[in-house]
């Protein structure tokens, strides 16, 4: 009599499909990117002043630099005087309740910080202009 010999548990015939398992690995995946808030940097280097005051911008914010030659960048790129107004403006219709915020450099001149927000303010009289700084902790 011949016998009959029995699988063993877990063999090639009963495998387990992780297919809808990566299926939601990569919803929650998707899920988290989509959600996350990316920190924006100004695209050259600031030097900032030291200030006391401790409180912070929404991570949201436009984000407007002004280097120690007085050139000013707006996402990574510089922009012409003449344009800033403009730039804002477009940014604006992409992101109407992110906050400004300028980081001017501590060599840069006052008249190139005051040009930005005069150009700031013919766009939106209404806007709260940040300024950017260290502090001192």
């Amino acid at each position: 009599m011949a016998r009959k010999q029995r699988a063993p548990t877990g063999s090639s015939g009963q495998e387990i499909d992780l297919t809808p398992m990566l299926d939601v690995v990569f919803i929650l995946l998707i899920f988290f990117i989509v959600t996350a808030q990316f920190i924006k940097e100004p695209g050259v280097a600031i030097s900032r002043p030291d200030v006391d005051n401790k409180s912070q911008a929404k991570p949201l914010a436009i984000l407007i630099a002004i280097n120690a030659n007085d050139e000013v960048y707006i996402d990574k790129k510089m922009i012409p005087m003449v344009e800033v107004g403009f730039t804002i403006k477009e940014l604006r219709t992409d992101n109407p309740r992110g906050e400004i915020v300028v980081q001017a450099d501590v060599n840069s001149s006052a008249e190139a910080m005051v040009e930005v927000m005069e150009a700031i303010n013919r766009i939106d009289g209404a806007t709260v202009i940040n300024i950017s700084a260290k502090t001192n902790s």
